[in-house]
């Protein structure tokens, strides 16, 4: 009885040295990006805090934006907004022109067209306007492609009185396609003409059925060419771009290299343009109304990836992959009037820095 009682202790005590495995708990899974409903106000957001931001220098950078005649301002982290505010009157309802931001949603809409079999970007741009929409020579005109209005560099003369004149007469000869690069109203704004006559509809209505309903931009609308929207439809937009031409289960756009090309440096003359974005963190940049090139980032204290839809007067549709962010600045002029880059660029992503710590 006693070696049973000794063989019982000595079993238990053995067992009680095994070794206990524990189950480590799964990881959570990653936050999947959020699209908001197609229809209604609901949009999800989250707090500065939940991301360790450090929400007393994320509202100096919006009382910095504020100083600077923005008039509707809004933050996305994976699709929710963090922050958001207006000034002058302004609502999330109220719709203002963003100006040559719109060159960046007529760049995405070639995208598709080329993919729907409408258009490829290689063929001459006559084969859409017909011969004799410019001033030149047949043989200089026939030089003139789409991916060149794309990317801005027909050739044609940008110092004209008119830069929106799109008459042939106001289309003339500077240098051979591809040779300059110079940022021209005039041949982008042909590019709806393009899509319109490819597609047999209006501009306004292949923009609606092709992108605008597909996303939930409700209140848009262009107006002498020029698209006027609220700050919520920018961002909406600006989410779209973020993920690559998909709207939740949706693909709106599925070519990868077209979408590739457009957000990347499209010739050499600008590094900092691809097809009607500007690009930051490149060894160097052109602005509008010059030829002048400059060395560095165009904002260097903003992400190097960030991609940028830019219009008169401080429009903005900034893209951020890295820090998987969308911000949109609204309004009017911050400073000196400008068609594209500024210095807010830089001084409102410094302001986001200190903010968010990238």
């Amino acid at each position: 009885m006693q070696r049973i009682l000794i063989l019982f202790v000595f079993l238990v005590l053995l067992n009680s040295c095994k070794k206990t495995t524990i189950t480590p708990e799964p990881n959570p899974a990653p936050e999947s990006y959020y699209f908001p409903p197609l229809t209604g106000d609901t949009w999800n957001t989250k707090t500065a805090n939940s991301l360790q931001w450090d929400t007393t220098k994320l509202n100096v950078a919006f009382d910095y934006a504020g100083t600077k005649n923005t008039f509707g301002l809004i933050v996305l982290q994976n699709g929710r907004i963090v922050k958001e505010q207006y000034w002058n009157s302004w609502t999330k309802d109220t719709r203002y022109y963003i100006a040559s931001a719109g060159k960046s949603v007529v760049a995405f809409l070639m995208g598709i067209a080329q993919e729907d079999g409408l258009l490829n970007i290689n063929d001459k741009t006559s084969q859409y306007l017909g011969n004799g929409w410019t001033n030149l020579p047949i043989a200089k005109e026939n030089l003139i492609t789409l991916r060149n209005n794309l990317t801005m560099t027909t050739g044609l003369n940008d110092a004209v009185a008119d830069p929106d004149c799109t008459d042939p007469a106001c289309l003339t000869y500077v240098s051979d396609a591809g040779a300059r690069w110079a940022y021209h109203n005039a041949p982008y704004l042909l590019l709806q003409t393009v899509l319109a006559n490819a597609s047999g509809q209006t501009f306004s209505q292949y923009c609606t059925e092709q992108l605008y309903n597909k996303i939930g931009i409700t209140r848009a609308f262009w107006y002498n060419n020029t698209m006027w929207c609220t700050t919520r439809e920018a961002a909406r937009f600006g989410s779209l771009i973020l993920n690559k031409g998909k709207w939740d289960n949706n693909t709106l756009l599925a070519d990868s290299t077209y979408f590739q090309s457009m957000v990347n440096t499209s010739q050499q003359l600008n590094k900092s343009y691809g097809y009607l974005w500007w690009l930051n963190g490149k060894s160097s940049f052109m602005v509008p109304t010059s030829q002048l090139v400059f060395n560095g980032n165009m904002a260097p204290d903003a992400p190097s990836d960030m991609i940028m839809a830019l219009g008169k007067d401080d429009k903005k549709i900034y893209v951020v992959p890295s820090l998987n962010m969308v911000v949109v600045r609204l309004g009017d002029a911050a400073g000196n009037v400008t068609l594209g880059p500024s210095s807010f660029d830089n001084e409102f992503w410094l302001r986001m820095k200190e903010a968010i710590g990238y």
